[in-house]
């Protein structure tokens, strides 16, 4: 007979049995919630802990000038990380240190803060690493084999970034960080494009967290990203950067900054900020002077303050970036308006008398006693600022406005590099709505408003190309991985500012600016060079000032637009005594290279270089009577030529020397090269002729007033006798400029 559970008991288990189930319950709610709410978080923290997931940087694109010589482009390189997780004991971590700071040259108390980390499996060190370097390290692992290093430092596949041509074209191309990241320029502006598709590759790990081989291994290759094909050609950026570069040495000018375009498609052909920057090393402050005194300052904020701020600088694009008072260039804008709206014509005048009163003050013209009576186009070539202050008073406020507007400068240019500056209306400009009588007349001649130079540029462009606004651009195209285009820039007409018939008469207008007005040091002889220089005094800075020159070439057929600036430069500051000569020089170097054929002018001819004939071969008395418009030089026993200098076809002038050797035995004659600064183009003739040097004449040739100021060879240096150099001339007369 069996014995009935007592009312105690009974109670116990039907506690116990209530324990029971809400401890299931519990579980069930628990695991409920955890594969409901929190199961993408734990399955995630069950792969980190099971697999091993590294990034495969994707190869970055390229990037090509127009004729695809490369300016940028990734290369094969490694990633060094450590697993943390790993580390066994005291000596092998610093086996590791040393070795990381040794070889890597990373920072110890880094890699140390790294190592400290246990509870994680990777923990980067350094990316980028050269392929020399990491088989040291690896050599070093090896050395230490015993310690294991290679279960906690581990090394991937990665790119690094290299530019061939150092600082070349820097702030167009900008650079990457140590993520592969563009930074400025280009490289940031297309950073989705070049990058690319990173891969991956996952491992499975055991139980200590160590890597379980490669057949647990899974790779997903990467993709490489769009190469990018640049408006840019190398060969005028050259030009461009050598210019400005000694611009800034020959007249100890703060910067130097310079755009040429295409006048048909707004495309970029050339453009820097100088001084520039090293893009493997961009780092690195390129003012060896500015650097020096940062080096040399003692408070660590006030050093990385000092720091930062001269990167900035240096990686800054003032093309695009800084703003500027035009000066007088603007007035090709201003007289554009006016013809355009019928408000003056090519027989309107003007009586200068050096000054004009505007509301309650006096604003002078750069010539103080005035130029008296003068017609539309003389007031240009002359840039008469009375003269141009009563033309904008004759549109009024709201066509200067309009025109204003119209050729974009009110608004950024579009142009695809980023930073760009923006014009604000009331700070950059005057707003239509608080334009009184004394802004519209400061205005008229370029002064109390600001632009950038790729703004002006774009301006004085659509005067060249027949009144069409072009958007300016620096990429041409995109390239897949197999080279094929898949997408092209087509080039871009915002809107007709003013006629076709306008564009031409002022283009008519520039090019006499340049021919005997205030631009004539821009001139080249054979090719037609329309532009207006400028000067203006920087904003708050007294006795600074930017002096600058637009243009464009050939004036009947203009193929390149061309703006220059020297910023701060010392002593000489005006745009026609500083701006355009630099200019005239790469204008000529710049058309010769497109094969712009030069076409001379009658009164051109006496000043055109003559070309070396061909002697080789001849016989001393073929030699004599061929060369007989040159003084020839016979060195040698021989009776025929084996070689000459200068060699057949070099430009040199008629009466000049050449120098023919009739025996490969004797040695070359040299000689001095004589001091040609400051002389006429016949002194500078005689004295090289008689050093037994040639010269050919290059920039202003057309005035007769010009002297000298550069040429070729160092004077003092030693050079073959016969050689030519270059003799660069200018005038100082009538190229001022309000």
């Amino acid at each position: 007979m069996r014995t009935r559970p007592s009312k105690q008991t009974a109670q116990r288990a039907t506690f116990a049995l209530v324990l029971l189930s809400l401890g299931f319950l519990y579980c069930v709610g628990a695991l409920a919630y955890a594969a409901l709410f929190k199961g993408d978080e734990y399955r995630l923290k069950a792969e980190q802990n099971q697999l091993s997931d590294t990034q495969i940087a994707a190869e970055r694109g390229t990037i090509y000038d127009s004729n695809m010589k490369v300016l940028a482009q990734s290369a094969s390189a490694w990633l060094v990380y450590v697993n943390p997780s790993q580390v066994k004991s005291d000596e092998q971590n610093e086996l590791i240190v040393r070795g990381l700071v040794d070889i890597l040259g990373a920072d110890e108390e880094d890699v140390r803060n790294k190592l400290s980390k246990t509870e994680t499996g990777y923990q980067k060190i350094a990316g980028e690493i050269e392929t020399n370097v990491k088989e040291a390290l690896e050599a070093y692992m090896t050395e230490h084999k015993d310690a294991s290093l290679s279960q906690v430092i581990g090394i991937d596949p990665d790119t690094k970034r290299y530019y061939p041509y150092s600082s070349f074209a820097s702030t167009i191309i900008g650079f990457t960080n140590a993520d592969d990241e563009g930074i400025a320029g280009v490289e940031m502006q297309y950073n989705d494009d070049l990058t690319g598709v990173s891969g991956r590759i996952i491992t499975a790990k055991n139980a200590r967290q160590g890597s379980m081989g490669s057949s647990y291994e899974t790779t997903y290759d990467a993709e490489a990203g769009e190469s990018l094909v640049l408006t840019i050609d190398e060969v005028i950026q050259y030009y461009l950067e050598q210019s400005l570069e000694q611009a800034i040495t020959d007249t100890g000018a703060k910067y130097a900054y310079g755009i040429v375009m295409d006048t048909d498609t707004g495309a970029i052909l050339a453009m820097t900020s100088q001084p520039d920057f090293d893009l493997n090393n961009p780092r690195v402050i390129s003012d060896t002077t500015k650097a020096e005194e940062i080096a040399a300052m003692t408070d660590p904020t006030e050093r990385s303050t000092a720091t930062t701020n001269a990167l900035y600088s240096q990686w800054r694009n003032r093309t695009i970036s800084d703003t500027y008072e035009p000066g007088s260039v603007f007035k090709t804008v201003v007289v554009s308006a006016a013809l355009e709206e019928g408000v003056v014509d090519l027989d309107t005048t003007y009586t200068c008398t050096g000054s004009i009163r505007v509301a309650d003050r006096v604003q002078h013209c750069w010539k103080r006693g005035g130029h008296g009576t003068e017609t539309l186009t003389e007031g240009l070539m002359n840039s008469c600022n009375p003269f141009f202050i009563t033309i904008g008073q004759s549109m009024g406020q709201e066509t200067f406005y309009k025109y204003f507007e119209a050729f974009g400068l009110t608004e950024k240019t579009g142009i695809d590099l980023p930073a760009e500056a923006a014009p604000v209306a009331g700070q950059t400009y005057h707003a239509l709505e608080d334009m009184g009588i004394t802004e519209l007349s400061s205005s008229s001649f370029g002064q109390t408003f600001q632009v950038s130079p790729i703004q002006m540029i774009t301006a004085v462009n659509t005067i060249a190309n027949g009144g069409k606004l072009m958007q300016p651009y620096v990429v041409d195209s995109k390239l897949d991985g197999d080279g094929n285009v898949v997408y092209k820039t087509a080039s871009t007409v915002k809107r007709q500012v003013i006629s076709e018939k306008t564009a031409d008469t002022v283009a008519n207008m520039m090019e006499q600016v340049v021919s005997i007005g205030t631009g004539k040091n821009a001139y080249v002889a054979g090719f037609h060079v329309a532009g207006k220089t400028g000067t203006s005094e920087k904003i708050g800075i007294e006795g600074a000032y930017i002096a600058s020159f637009a243009g464009f070439a050939p004036a009947d057929d203009p193929q390149i637009t061309i703006l220059i600036a020297i910023d701060e430069p010392v002593g000489e500051h005006g745009g026609g005594a500083v701006a355009a000569p630099i200019a005239g020089e790469l204008l000529e170097k710049i058309l010769t290279y497109l094969n712009v054929e030069p076409q001379y002018e009658d009164d051109e001819i006496s000043n055109i270089s003559s070309v070396a004939p061909p002697l080789m071969n001849m016989t001393v008395s073929e030699a004599q009577s061929t060369a007989s418009k040159f003084k020839l030089r016979v060195v040698g026993d021989g009776d025929t030529v084996v070689s000459q200098i200068p060699a057949a076809g070099q430009q040199m002038r008629t009466g000049g020397v050449i120098v023919v050797y009739t025996d490969t035995d004797t040695p070359r004659e040299t000689g001095t090269v004589p001091d040609l600064s400051n002389m006429t183009m016949s002194q500078a003739n005689s004295a090289a002729v008689n050093a037994g040097f040639n010269i050919r004449i290059a920039g202003n040739t057309h005035s007769g007033e010009v002297l000298s100021y550069k040429q070729s060879l160092d004077a003092g240096s030693t050079a073959e006798l016969g050689s030519v150099i270059t003799v660069y001339f200018k005038s100082n007369v009538d190229v001022q400029d309000g």
